[in-house]
């Protein structure tokens, strides 16, 4: 609900003014997926993919119909409406930081469209208007979770790009885009959620290898996929920067310390975040915390943003009913 992040409330504006947002959640244990596209009118569109993955978990409607796990559009908020999830109209989900910024860009598209000059100058207008950053909010916001049997999930909530053509639907919504979460297997002895946010998408098999390489060394396979994977992807070779951000958890149920007194089963849980922005905010907490650990998170001085990498994160053990 913060107005500062470009997901639900505030997020930015697409070209007729509109808010429509992309969200994603995907549970580690089952492998199911929801997700919502190009939604108006609901407040958290992250609750309506949420209540899409419950449904779908409840097996098939009547007649044999599949659930629905992706819906865009008015049929997502018809489907939000019709599954007791509230509307929000839209002069509140709108601030007035997300109406300014709308209105500078706004400006600077029309005159950008009347004003006849050449390719070179219409490139540094291009590049200063990137770094000027007038949309006021970069920021999809992820999520990545563990409980205390090891079951892991992952989501993404952005509201998209500013001024986007109505009706786009960007990474946060694609399955294995946005985000994704698997649990212990017999060839994976971590379980593994991702979460990521950026301007270009991290595509399907970017993301399943970020989650199967980290099951070795994370810290490494993330700072090698960063590097390699995104900033050095072909498929981006012609951007002048690439920006975006991931949260990566890994988990493995493991014997309690030697020094400890305590006999039940212990969770390692090892939690990642990596950025090629200048900045990016990080939260986390447990079920025993009664307040969220906050750090932002920057590039080491004298790095480029788009260029290059941060990579933080931490380890600790939690406690796991015994079995």
């Amino acid at each position: 609900d913060s107005p500062f992040t470009n997901a639900g409330l505030g997020s930015n504006l697409n070209l007729l003014g509109e808010i429509e947002c992309d969200a994603s959640i995907m549970d580690g244990k089952s492998l199911n997926f929801g997700a919502v596209g190009a939604l108006s009118g609901i407040k958290n569109p992250v609750s309506v993919a949420n209540r899409l993955l419950c449904e779908g978990q409840k097996g098939k409607l009547s007649a044999g119909r599949i659930p629905p796990c992706f819906l865009v559009g008015e049929g997502a908020y018809r489907w939000a409406v019709d599954h007791g999830i509230p509307a929000c109209p839209p002069g509140i989900m709108a601030t007035r930081f997300s109406l300014a910024a709308f209105k500078r860009n706004k400006r600077k598209l029309e005159l950008a469209e009347k004003v006849e000059t050449d390719l070179i100058q219409l490139k540094k207008r291009r590049q200063s208007n990137e770094k000027e950053n007038d949309s006021g909010t970069l920021d999809t916001v992820g999520a990545v979770v563990v409980d205390q049997e090891g079951n892991v999930a992952a989501a993404v909530s952005s509201g998209g790009l500013a001024l986007k053509h109505p009706g786009r639907v960007g990474q946060a919504a694609l399955y294995g885009c946005g985000c994704w979460a698997e649990n212990t297997g017999a060839h994976n002895p971590y379980s593994t959620a991702v979460s990521t946010s950026g301007i270009y998408c991290f595509y399907k098999y970017l993301m399943k290898l970020l989650s199967f390489s980290i099951i070795k060394d994370a810290h490494q396979a993330l700072l090698e996929t960063m590097q390699n994977k995104f900033i050095g992807s072909p498929f981006l070779a012609n951007e002048d920067g690439v920006l975006g951000g991931v949260i990566v958890l890994r988990s493995c149920r493991c014997s309690a310390e030697p020094e400890s007194s305590q006999e039940k089963p212990t969770l390692l849980v090892e939690f990642l975040w990596s950025h090629t922005t200048e900045s990016m905010c990080v939260g986390y907490m447990s079920a025993q915390d009664g307040k969220a650990k906050t750090h932002i998170s920057r590039l080491p001085p004298g790095a480029v943003a788009g260029q290059s990498v941060a990579i933080e994160g931490g380890v600790c053990r939690l406690e796991s009913p015994e079995s």
